[in-house]
């Protein structure tokens, strides 16, 4: 399928609001302060900047339209300056061309998402600290013995599928019930959690919670800083992370770009996979398994210099996820999209499944 390149771009700002629509007497209708995080993830057409620098560029915009939020009463430019609203805000005045998907997080475990078609995904982060093992892998699994893990998740709801809105009070409360089940016990011992891996896990709470909320659209389950499932009721999906530290030179940057020179970057990859679910192991694929036949790859990459790579044609984040796609479809075939990241701001997504991306944007 053809892969498709999508340019990502982080930027942050300081502001103040009061969400007037809130009840009355919740503390957010006071003037009040966040560190607000911006992200954009577009699909740009051929020749809206220079080749192999528009991270850059998308960067350098998504910072200019930020300017006028930052230390600013964000009421005296919005009368509602909700997470949803600030997010339609930043998309009509970026004016990209083709989709962008925008996400405004105010808090380290809420945000809102706007999807290709202008949806809003309101998420709210949970934690709960449990116990667990996979009783149906093969002997030997380090998953077979019991230990436990900080597990986080994601409920994502989508503003237009729901006629009563949802804000992220109410998903909490939604979520409390189940914190209470799943929080500091064994997760074997739950009804319907015999098999607790994380694809079942978000099942489970899917199921649960499908008909109190029916703007429901992911589950993420994520048991482990570099590990996660995103599930949708009927898809799941998989990631796994590594990082890796490598040199390069831009030799297609503009004239007089810094990046022609020879420097470094400090690589987050992320690895997506699409599979159906096994239906004895409870898993789509073992997370150690996608780490175990990436490695050999990986050592190719991690201290080393990217542009001397055999085949690379050139180090930019899109052509170095276009050379890791070529070199690893064939050992891992549900492999769907790969995120990269040179720096913790700005990245590419380049993605061939059939379902397109899945949010978080």
């Amino acid at each position: 399928m053809t892969a498709r390149v999508f340019h990502l771009a982080l930027a942050h700002f300081e502001a103040a609001r009061r969400l007037p629509n809130l009840p009355e007497g919740h503390p957010a209708r006071r003037l009040h302060g966040h560190g607000f995080l911006v992200r954009l993830r577009a699909e740009l057409p051929a020749g809206w900047a220079s080749p192999g620098v528009e991270e850059d560029a998308l960067k350098a915009a998504l910072a200019h339209c930020i300017e006028p939020l930052d230390h600013r009463d964000l009421n005296t430019l919005l009368p509602t300056p909700s997470d949803e609203n600030l997010a339609r805000w930043v998309r009509d005045r970026l004016a990209l061309p083709g989709r962008a998907c925008v996400g405004i997080q105010s808090r380290h475990d809420q945000g809102v998402d706007l999807d290709g078609v202008g949806h809003a995904h309101l998420w709210r982060r949970f934690r709960f600290e449990s116990a667990h093992r996979l009783p149906n892998v093969p002997p030997g699994h380090p998953c077979g013995r019991m230990h436990g893990h900080g597990f986080e998740v994601i409920l994502h709801a989508d503003q237009d599928r729901d006629d009563r809105g949802v804000d992220g009070d109410q998903l909490a409360a939604l979520w409390a019930p189940l914190h209470a089940e799943l929080h500091q016990t064994c997760l074997n011992d739950i009804p319907g959690l015999e098999n607790p891996t994380s694809e079942l896990l978000a099942r489970w709470i899917w199921v649960r919670l499908a008909s109190e909320l029916p703007g429901l659209s992911w589950v993420t389950v994520q048991e482990t800083a570099t590990a996660g499932c995103h599930f949708d009721g009927l898809h799941y999906r998989i990631w796994k992370e590594q990082r890796f530290e490598a040199a390069l030179c831009l030799r297609h940057a503009p004239a007089g770009d810094a990046r022609r020179r020879l420097h470094g970057h400090s690589y987050l990859l992320r690895l997506h996979l699409t599979a159906p679910l096994d239906q004895v192991l409870g898993w789509t694929l073992d997370y150690g398994e996608v780490k175990r036949l990436f490695q050999p790859l990986y050592v190719r990459l991690d201290h080393h210099r990217l542009d001397l790579l055999d085949g690379v044609e050139s180090a930019d984040p899109g052509g170095l996820a276009r050379w890791i796609r070529e070199h690893i479809q064939t050992d891992l075939p549900e492999l769907d999209r790969i995120d990269l990241y040179p720096t913790p701001d700005h990245g590419v997504s380049l993605c061939w499944g059939k379902l397109g991306p899945a949010l978080p944007v």
